[in-house]
């Protein structure tokens, strides 16, 4: 039996990590058990809203693929798994339904038949799509995780939380697009395929089947490869018209391409570190996808315009055929023939010529509308942004005229303390010209004792001076003499004694 149990919010149901069955609304609480199939177990970040509720898909006890589904538009916003695991096919094809979407009081917390559901879920068909809205409908429910891609063997991709309104035609190309670029393009690119995260999800249009479920206006996918040295990351969209051919894209302009401009992997999926020859090669891939599916469309386009030739060529009745039989009738018939199929010639490029046209006025439309609202929004936050610079200036106004006004007062007196200093200086000229002139004769007289004195002093030094001199030459003289004396003296005695 597939379940498919709503996470836990709030910090006593994640602290419990146990109880499953509730809404979950807060962005960052993730998809809990089922984070694993997302790259560095992170969710999509920029996709939150009010109608956005996340499901951890289960079957037979076991996590199988994560889903953020619209209670708005009532189709999935996207689902997250793992590289897949092809089934072997035969399971049993039992649509079912979420009872806590409808009824988050439900105590059921399995997903359930919707015949089950009608007695046991209040309020059943609110605010999810149900079997009984694609009954007489051209739709039909088509699963963004495809149940062939998947090892499951019970019924966990076909809850209708998983699926969202698809021509036949359209449904039959989508499965085909998956399985060859899971096949052929992606997994063998990405080693053993264990490291393959993949995103699938719509973008609503405004029609609506039975003004309840949103057909999609586009299909996309996101892939990417999380080997380490050896990662990448590719995107691709497929329009829901008959004759789209699926793109493919980076995954940096295909986020530009859903509602909320959301980044789809942390990190670009390791953007720096991305092997470019890997990319080259699944690309190379993905442009033989795309010229199969372009033959196989022209091959419809013969089979359509023979069957319709073959219906127009049909045998006509019995009276008819014995009326032809004629020659006359097999000559007209001979002549009118390449006038009829001249004809229809130009009665298919008519309509081919038209149905391109009108293609291209629509494409045209939806651009200039696009233009326009890009100009728009670019002229509002223009005149945001310039009523916020005019609010920001003259809120600052009052704050830069004080600061001018107190740095004029501070110039003032900075001007005064000069003129102060200038008036001081030349004041204190002519004062102590006076203070001087008054205190000379102070100075004179006080300084006459001093110069006597020492005049004195000069005077006594000479004196001194003097007598020391004429002291001391009467006393070399004497000296002079003296010894003279004594020397002729010691002569005279000698010369008397008659010795020698």
């Amino acid at each position: 039996m597939g379940t498919a149990r709503w996470l836990a919010l709030g910090s006593l149901l994640a602290l419990a990590g146990l109880l499953e069955g509730r809404l979950v609304g807060d962005e960052e609480a993730g998809f809990g058990e089922c984070d694993k199939f997302f790259y560095a177990g992170t969710p999509p970040a920029g996709l939150a809203a009010d109608s956005h509720v996340k499901i951890c898909q289960r079957a037979e006890g076991a996590e199988r693929f994560a889903t953020l589904y619209s209670t708005r538009d009532r189709i999935p916003v996207y689902s997250a798994f793992r590289a897949p695991r092809p089934a072997p096919g035969g399971a049993e094809q039992r649509w079912l339904v979420e009872p806590q979407i409808d009824d988050p009081n439900s105590n059921l917390d399995e997903a359930i038949n919707e015949a089950e559901a009608i007695t046991s879920v209040n309020s059943l068909g609110s605010k999810q799509a149900l079997n009984t809205d694609y009954l007489d409908s051209d739709y039909q429910r088509g699963q963004l995780y495809s149940f062939s891609l998947s090892s499951d063997l019970q019924v966990a991709a076909f809850t209708l939380t998983n699926s969202a309104p698809m021509t036949q035609s359209f449904q039959e190309r989508w499965y085909v697009n998956l399985h060859s670029l899971m096949d052929w393009a992606l997994t063998p690119q990405c080693g053993s395929g264990e490291d393959l995260y993949i995103l699938t999800g719509t973008v609503p249009s405004d029609y609506r089947v039975k003004d309840k479920v949103a057909v999609p206006e586009f299909v996309w996918l996101a892939a990417c490869c999380a080997v380490p040295g050896g990662g990448w990351a590719m995107g691709f969209v497929k329009h829901t018209w008959d004759s789209d051919i699926i793109e493919d894209v980076m995954v940096k302009d295909l986020q530009k391409l859903l509602p909320f401009n959301p980044q789809l992997f942390q990190n670009n999926c390791g953007e720096t570190e991305q092997d470019t020859e890997k990319m080259k090669k699944i690309l190379e891939v993905v442009n033989q996808i795309q010229d199969e599916e372009r033959m196989v469309q022209s091959q419809k386009s013969s089979s359509l315009l023979s069957s319709t030739r073959s219906k127009r060529s049909a045998p006509l009745p019995p009276e008819a055929s014995e009326g032809s039989s004629s020659f006359l009738g097999k000559l007209m018939g001979f002549i009118a023939t390449p006038f009829i199929k001249l004809f229809q010639l130009i009665y298919y490029l008519v309509v081919a010529i038209l149905k391109n046209i009108v293609y291209l006025l629509w494409c045209v439309t939806k651009q200039v509308i696009n233009g326009i609202e890009s100009c728009l929004y670019r002229l509002g936050s223009a005149t945001i942004s310039y009523f916020m610079a005019i609010g920001e200036e003259l809120v600052s106004i009052p704050w830069k005229v004080l600061k001018v006004v107190a740095k004029v007062i501070r110039a003032i007196l900075r001007i005064l303390c000069c003129l102060l200093k200038a008036i001081c200086r030349v004041l204190s000229i002519p004062v102590r010209v006076l203070v001087d002139v008054a205190t000379f004769p102070m100075y004179t007289m006080g300084a006459i004792p001093i110069v006597c004195k020492d005049i004195a002093l000069g005077l006594g030094g000479t004196v001194s001076l003097l007598f020391d001199t004429a002291f001391g030459t009467l006393g070399g003289l004497f000296q002079v003499v003296f010894s003279v004396c004594k020397r002729i003296g010691y002569k005279v005695t000698f010369d008397s004694s008659g010795e020698l």
